[in-house]
């Protein structure tokens, strides 16, 4: 994945710093613009697919080096013996209620949090909440079977993967998306990508959680 990983970060910055595009001649009717050199009918979407995507990118690729630094940092460590966690049971009660909260929230955000700023990143914020309440109130024993049965670590990676594979295709060959296939795209590709940003984040945060939880014996 490792190798993976550093082709598509390449691909990216050979994009950026080698074919430059021109300065765009400036348009009245900014909205035909758009359209046209997107390829995408929705503007707004068009927007979004043309020059979010760069930022999204990027953000996903530093969150991803920030969990594997975090990876890196606590293996040189010895895993502990013993992990402290909440037992009292007003404590418990209280953070899984917030455990509930922030995962319905997380849920909401995936879905519809594309037509508000934050979008994937707020939902999986609030997803990695969820999980960190839940972990703190709970034996590890029984978080570590949890995080070993969903495969948290494939899935993180296969997120990773078929996002930035998704999102590199449209930067590299927008010519793929016009036409026909374009008013497809438009109307979804948006909401996956915020799903996907959702997931990744969420699972990147459960991951962290439990190498502090491995390694450190607390959050």
């Amino acid at each position: 994945m490792t190798v993976i990983y550093l082709i598509i970060i390449t691909a990216v910055f050979v994009k950026l710093s080698v074919f430059v595009h021109g300065v765009p001649e400036v348009s009245v009717d900014i909205v035909r613009t758009i359209v046209s050199e997107t390829g995408v009918p929705n503007a707004v979407a068009g927007i979004l697919l043309r020059n979010r995507v760069y930022d999204t990118v990027f953000e996903v690729m530093v969150f991803t080096i920030a969990v594997q630094g975090v990876h890196v940092f606590l293996s040189g460590y010895d895993p502990v013996k013993f992990v402290t966690y909440v037992r009292e049971e007003t404590s418990v009660i209280l953070a899984r209620l917030g455990a509930s909260v922030a995962a319905m929230i997380c849920v909401e955000l995936a879905i519809r949090g594309h037509l508000s700023p934050g979008g994937g990143f707020a939902a999986g914020v609030a997803g990695g909440t969820a999980i960190g309440l839940v972990a703190i109130t709970s034996p590890p024993e029984k978080m570590q079977r949890h995080y070993e049965r969903w495969r948290a670590k494939t899935v993180e990676k296969s997120v990773i993967l078929i996002f930035l594979v998704t999102a590199g295709l449209f930067l590299l060959r927008p010519d793929l998306f016009r036409g026909d296939m374009a008013v497809l795209f438009s109307t979804l590709a948006i909401p996956l990508f915020n799903l996907l940003i959702a997931l990744k984040v969420t699972i990147g945060t459960w991951i962290v959680t439990q190498l502090f939880i491995r390694y450190r014996g607390l959050l």
